[in-house]
């Protein structure tokens, strides 16, 4: 029986030479290949800058603590507000949170899981909008959000854009790539995810003040914000007599630096980011293809060749026909890997239960999506075999299903 991840990851000669030749180096610490990899995903993405960092959720709490540290977003502080998305993984709700800020949630698009920029608009008109700093839309699977609406609601209310792009890595918009459409955005390049370095994540931006404070704030807040260290050749700008600027720190932070390793590895795969993003897309049209038959009650994912998918979304669409806990146990006794879609934030999650009551009924489709939603591989490892191998799984189930 084959086993189909939701995620894989395979290493080539490519990836064991360059792992091996920073082990040789015996510089494993951030070096020249995080360097490279924040220039390429800066060129690839669309923006000026790239601050790389140890994981996703890092970079969602870099880029949410130095808005609060730059004096132009006095928005910014404890207590805030940031507009976000109820359906994602709890990283992007707990940043905030963490951050001292509060995640106020919209309801969803039921087929793409974009927010609705209808409730964002509604939260802002019934609330007082002086508490809100942000808004942070989260690109789910790959689907993108209406960026063009959202921004023009940020500029009218005086809101900071931050985008979570973690699973939309080369989604575009209007020609123009996810993360390259707000203030600024966060990326995670997790394992599962479509480009993969293990644990690895960054955030990227146009503004150059706001890229400086975040070198220092990803090193603890220390005062070095060179994007090259010029120690060595003793013309360190930020040299105070015989302080060392590594150690002389400026503002309370956190140490989000990454490794060598995992940004050799996503070096690798920005080289074939194309190729990685084609195949997805053509897994995504033939499993839509074989399984619309079933289309009256699984809700398929939405096809388009501007999306980089992360995996393959499943909703149920009558659960009275065919729970979700059915379909997943049997899927996953034949070697489907399946996740739920995360769940519903303040209403499923027992970290946010104190929501519960005021969000419970108030957004619909992000409940059902949370109850109701999973989702399986569609990554670029995927052999033609693997595809029929599902649609077969998937054929008996239903058949099951008819037979009952």
């Amino acid at each position: 029986m084959p086993r189909i991840n939701v995620g894989d990851f395979m290493v080539g000669k490519e990836e064991k030479e360059v792992i091996n030749t920073i082990l040789e180096s015996g510089k494993i610490s951030e070096g020249k290949f995080v360097k490279l990899f924040e220039k390429e995903w800066a060129n690839f993405i669309g923006t000026k800058y790239c601050v790389a960092v140890n994981s996703g959720t890092s970079a969602l709490l870099l880029g949410l603590l130095a808005l609060k540290y730059d004096e132009r977003f006095k928005k910014f502080k404890d207590g805030a507000k940031i507009i976000t998305s109820p359906i994602t993984y709890i990283a992007t709700s707990n940043a905030i949170s963490l951050s001292n800020m509060q995640p106020v949630y919209g309801d969803i698009d039921l087929k793409t899981f974009k927010l609705k920029t209808d409730e964002i608009k509604s939260i802002l008109k019934n609330s007082d909008a002086d508490e809100f700093a942000g808004i942070l839309p989260v690109h789910l699977m790959g689907y993108p959000n209406d960026m063009d609406q959202i921004n023009e609601i940020a500029q009218e209310y005086d809101l900071v854009v931050f985008e979570d792009s973690a699973q939309a890595h080369g989604t575009t918009y209007n020609e123009k790539k996810t993360g390259s459409l707000g203030f600024l955005s966060a990326f995670s390049f997790y394992i599962a995810h479509n480009i993969q370095a293990g644990e690895m994540g960054c955030v990227m931006t146009n503004d150059e003040r706001l890229f400086k404070l975040m070198l220092k704030l990803k090193a603890n807040g220390r005062s070095c914000d060179c994007i090259v260290c010029v120690r060595s050749r003793g013309n360190c700008p930020h040299l105070n007599g015989d302080f060392d600027p590594r150690f002389n720190h400026e503002y309370v932070s956190y140490n989000f630096k990454t490794m060598e390793f995992q940004a050799s590895l996503g070096n690798c795969q920005i080289k074939k980011v194309g190729d990685i993003i084609k195949k997805r897309q053509e897994n995504v049209r033939y499993l839509n293809k074989c399984l619309e038959k079933y289309s009256d009650i699984l809700q398929l994912p939405p096809y388009s060749r501007v999306v980089s998918y992360l995996g393959y979304p499943i909703i149920i669409k009558k659960p009275e026909l065919l729970n979700r806990r059915k379909i997943i146990n049997e899927l996953e006794y034949n070697g489907i890997e399946t996740r739920p879609l995360f769940g519903c934030i303040p209403t499923q999650q027992p970290a946010y239960s104190y929501l519960k009551e005021e969000y419970e009924g108030r957004i619909p489709n992000a409940e059902y999506v949370g109850l109701n939603g999973f989702y399986i591989g569609c990554h670029q490892y995927l052999t033609c075999d693997d595809l029929d191998y599902i649609v077969e799984i998937f054929d008996k189930i239903m058949e099951k299903k008819n037979d009952k």
